[in-house]
């Protein structure tokens, strides 16, 4: 009967360390571009990108909870709650653009 070879599946050679790079060894390359300062008027929103989310988020939670409250005209309806819907996502697309 013919003895069998256990195979492991190993693809890297045995034995050894992998060779280690330090950053006293490593070199580094260093662009010839020039990239300028970011304006003060870009590294941060003006005060009505905050305001902006604070009113969409508040008035489109307010018109789900006045809804399921039936204080709204015409109240229960689907309108309602996907008017606040679209006011709290809205809310949070400008909650992206606030830095």
């Amino acid at each position: 009967m013919a003895r069998r070879t256990k195979e492991t599946g190993r693809v890297t050679p045995k034995g050894g360390r992998p060779a280690r790079t330090s950053a006293a060894t490593a070199t580094t390359t260093v662009s010839g571009r020039y990239t300028p300062p970011i304006p003060d008027e870009y590294r941060s929103s003006p005060w009505w990108v905050p305001a902006l989310v604070l009113a969409f988020m508040g008035l489109g939670v307010l018109a789900i909870v006045l809804n399921y409250l039936s204080l709204l005209p015409a109240s229960p309806t689907n309108w309602y709650l996907l008017g606040g819907l679209v006011g709290v996502i809205a809310g949070f697309i400008v909650a992206t653009r606030w830095h």
